[in-house]
């Protein structure tokens, strides 16, 4: 079952934020998924019931127009705006009041696919912290060729997978190859799968690693 949460202002603040699994009060850990371009809040946390990872509480967050921002995840940043500052104050907003609520960061899995993905993974590099896992699933860092990758912070170790085709017509290898880079020399300990031939989906290889990373953060608690 699905509830909304509410967040605050900006062009993705104030769309529902859906909830399923535990109680925020009563989980053991906590895992934020982000939809894909065209997608919705509903279609990602459907993952949740293909994980069955027991004793977490997972949160989805819709897109306005079912899109983060508008352009590619490629383009020049200022194009993605606001959508993207928006988009980023979103996952800020889920955390903290996770946090809050008494799931630390070091407890709270992201995860996100395609543009919910490039979301995810531009937030976990500005934000160096430990996490209790990070899922990247066909999705790379925001920006073109060249952008610094000056980010400050530490991963501290976290957990951080990266799947995806290795002929995505969406994400190119290279730059997941270059996400895993940045991600290991912020601290990273990243895995990093390209899989041959397939299309701009999730597979059953992604969906193991995924739960095993889970399982590890609650192993023992």
């Amino acid at each position: 079952m699905t509830q909304p949460l509410e967040t605050r202002k900006g062009p993705h603040q104030g769309q529902p934020v859906l909830l399923a699994g535990e109680p925020i009060g009563r989980a053991r850990a906590a895992m934020l998924m982000v939809h894909g371009r065209g997608a919705t809040a509903e279609s990602i946390l459907a993952l949740a019931q293909e994980l069955a990872q027991p004793g977490f509480a997972y949160a989805a967050p819709q897109a306005a127009k079912n899109t983060w921002y508008p352009q590619s995840f490629l383009a020049p940043m200022e194009r993605n705006e606001p959508g993207l500052s928006s988009g980023l104050s979103v996952i800020a907003e889920i955390m903290a009041q996770w946090s809050a609520e008494g799931i630390p960061s070091e407890r709270t899995l992201l995860l996100g696919f395609s543009q919910g993905a490039c979301l995810t993974l531009e937030f976990v590099a500005r934000n160096a912290r430990r996490y209790g896992g990070v899922a990247g699933l066909s999705g790379g860092l925001i920006g073109p060729d060249g952008t610094p990758r000056n980010y400050a912070g530490s991963l501290d170790r976290t957990p951080v997978f990266l799947g995806c085709s290795d002929v995505d017509f969406h994400i190119p290898k290279e730059r997941v190859h270059h996400t895993t880079e940045v991600l290991r020399r912020l601290g990273g300990n990243v895995t990093e799968r390209l899989y041959p031939n397939m299309g701009h989906t999730v597979n059953q290889d992604e969906i193991d690693f995924v739960g095993e990373m889970m399982a590890e953060v609650i192993k023992d608690d």
